[in-house]
């Protein structure tokens, strides 16, 4: 591999993969061009500074100001612009790129990018940049079925070190159904930060639980608690841009599975502690993040108790729910071995000795604790402050949203799987 090949310059901040990253979006002409929209958005959102540069055919689907007003930035919208050749202006566009993305990258424009061609803003770019390519195909199924279209692709993956992200499988604009549809602009994100991101996890298997447990009264009503369940899936998105298999075991949450995480979606306690026997011990680290229920019900109903029923002041009984974390502590020590535990204390108070307690109580490795009754740092919210701590002390990470605080967590798990 000569020193002109596409390689990753990682983030100089590894809990912000997109952070400062500049990034080019080559939009091309086809109807997938309007979710560009969206994945600009998202890129900005992330940290990453845009620059958007299109084909003449895209700019016949969404217009050149709708991607200026998302990125702030103005549009490359031709090869030869007077007002910006003084610096040679796709040349100065390609040196400061990090990563360039074609979403969508559509049949001609993939065959013309393998081709090696630079007739237009978008290609030219593409064959002056050192960035690594990112791929994200778009076009009719049958286009993409045809050994043309493959060809180029693997041309672009063997000869330019591309990317592939998508197609997705799926009722296509021309009404066909099947491969070719434009990658989700989440899952386009999430490859990007992938590749901005060092791989210290790679080959390593991650288990992490996330959200509350809900433990029914009747078929209407649970006991349950305020967990949103986001700390947990950002940890699993963390782990997966940093080469982990990941399994994500969740209880009831709003969130959507994380893009390239195995989920499997669970109601109750018990239902977790039965996922967690199934995956916990093939994994090299176990993450509880979720806040299980201490309690369920002790019987519950089969039907919605009516209030005529019930009275006004009903009594529940209630039975303990098994203790998940100091359970796989018990077995790991009657096995002689197993995973790297690390469990997590939701507090009001005192919150370092409850970690500590928690530490020696559920014979785990570490315990990563938070003071959930401050506003930045609670339930719902979208940041965290954590301290992480273990054997030899109590250490802050720093402040942060969720996403970032997850990978400073994984900094701190990482070297101990090494």
């Amino acid at each position: 591999m000569t020193d002109h090949a596409r390689q990753p310059k990682l983030a100089a901040d590894p809990a912000t993969p997109l952070a400062g990253a500049e990034i080019v979006v080559a939009v091309g002409g086809g109807i997938a061009a309007y979710k560009a929209c969206e994945l600009v958005r998202l890129l900005t959102k992330a940290g990453a500074q845009v620059t958007v540069v299109m084909t003449r055919r895209a700019q016949k689907f969404v217009g050149a100001l709708t991607f200026q007003a998302l990125s702030g930035r103005a549009v490359m919208t031709e090869l030869i612009d007077p007002g910006q050749e003084h610096d040679i202006g796709h040349i100065r566009v390609a040196d400061r790129a990090d990563l360039m993305i074609v979403a969508p990258a559509t049949a001609n424009l993939i065959a013309r990018l393998a081709a090696g061609m630079a007739d237009d803003a978008v290609t030219a770019v593409a064959l002056a940049t050192r960035a690594p390519l990112l791929i994200a195909p778009s076009m009719n199924v049958n286009m993409w079925a045809n050994p043309l279209t493959a060809a180029n692709v693997r041309r672009l993956i063997d000869v330019a070190g591309a990317h592939v992200v998508g197609p997705g499988d799926g009722f296509l604009a021309c009404r066909w159904t099947g491969p070719g549809r434009l990658a989700e602009p989440a899952d386009i994100v999430a490859a990007a930060a992938r590749l901005r991101t060092a791989p210290d996890l790679a080959g390593r298997r991650i288990v992490i639980t996330a959200g509350p447990t809900h433990e029914p009264i009747d078929p209407v009503r649970y006991l349950g608690n305020r967990s949103s369940g986001k700390m947990g899936y950002a940890l699993a998105a963390a782990a997966m841009q940093r080469g982990a298999a990941v399994t994500l075991i969740a209880g009831p949450t709003a969130l959507p599975d994380p893009v390239g995480v195995d989920v499997v979606h669970v109601e109750d306690a018990r239902a977790m502690e039965r996922a967690l026997a199934d995956h916990a011990w093939g994994g090299d680290a176990v993450i509880m993040a979720a806040a299980i229920a201490d309690f369920r019900p002790l019987a519950a109903a089969d039907k919605k108790l009516k209030r005529t029923e019930i009275g006004l002041a009903p009594t529940i009984a209630l039975d303990a729910n098994p203790d998940l974390l100091a359970g796989l502590g018990a077995e790991r020590a009657r096995r002689g071995g197993g995973p790297l535990l690390v469990g997590f204390a939701a507090e009001t108070h005192d919150v370092v000795n409850y970690a500590r307690a928690k530490l020696a109580a559920k014979g785990c490795d570490l315990v990563i604790a938070n003071d959930v009754s401050a506003p930045d740092a609670g339930f719902a919210v979208d940041t965290n402050r954590v301290i992480a701590v273990d054997a030899g002390g109590a250490v802050e990470l720093p402040f942060g949203s969720k996403a970032a605080v997850a990978h400073r967590i994984l900094d701190v798990v990482a070297p101990r799987l090494r």
